[in-house]
């Protein structure tokens, strides 16, 4: 990988997404604030520049065209985002809901950090759910006609929300709030380290958040590096025919 300081994260992770447990563990956000260079990411989190270069010339090359996402269409980006992602989400949000009500009332007293990390979860619950209902419903509906609009090379006609812009901006501000909210939960767990002597429906309840978290990031990685990017770039293209 050719590393230069003047590159973003954001660009590291979309040519290979194997680059991001790299950043994750640096404590560098790739997904939401990826759009800054790793030059300037060391400096703010005075991270030592040579490390993280070495570190990232290293990943080994994605080979499989099924992890070269940013060559995938947009159609099939979001087919892959829908069925693997939002299946996922809608899935897991209420086995981790019961998990967590399980472990409260055993450990709930003894372990108060518990209480927090409900309140922080169903929060996250409620934002998911509206989020995925906003993609499904606004977002992903008009990529497609954008799609199609390219394709035919007709123009579209232009929708409540005016341009692209304004759910992408939308939808990319929820997807600061809940990767703020799972950075708190994060911390509460001590970054999902198991206690001792627990339960083993404690120790599902952290595995399974912190899957969660790391599908959550790579969610909202596509999402907000790729699919947004190419979007804005595709309705550009359809408003000029």
């Amino acid at each position: 990988m050719n590393v230069l300081e003047n590159r973003t994260v954001a660009d590291y992770v979309i040519e290979n997404i194997k680059t991001a447990p790299i950043f994750k563990k640096y404590g560098i956000d790739f997904c939401c604030k990826g759009n800054i260079t790793i030059n300037k990411v060391c400096q703010k989190k005075k991270i030592n520049l040579s490390e993280l270069k070495s570190e990232l010339e290293n990943v080994e090359s994605v080979s499989d065209v099924l992890q070269d996402y940013n060559t995938w269409s947009l159609n099939f980006l979001i087919l892959y985002i829908e069925s693997v992602h939002h299946s996922y989400v809608k899935e897991s949000l209420p086995i981790i809901i019961q998990y967590i009500n399980e472990v409260i009332k055993t450990y709930g007293n003894t372990h108060p950090e518990l209480l927090k990390i409900n309140k922080l979860f169903r929060k996250a619950s409620s934002e998911v759910i509206s989020h995925l209902q906003k993609e499904e419903q606004i977002l992903f509906p008009y990529i497609k006609q954008l799609i199609v609009a390219d394709k035919e090379h007709k123009k579209i006609s232009i929708p409540s929300f005016t341009t692209i812009h304004t759910p992408i901006k939308m939808l990319e501000h929820g997807h600061e709030e809940i990767n703020n909210i799972f950075r708190k939960i994060a911390k509460l767990t001590d970054n999902y380290s198991i206690p001792e002597s627990v339960s083993n429906t404690y120790k599902d309840l952290y595995i399974k958040l912190e899957e969660f978290e790391q599908d959550l990031y790579h969610h909202i990685h596509l999402e907000h590096n790729i699919l947004h990017r190419k979007a804005l770039e595709l309705e550009k293209r359809t408003k000029s025919l």
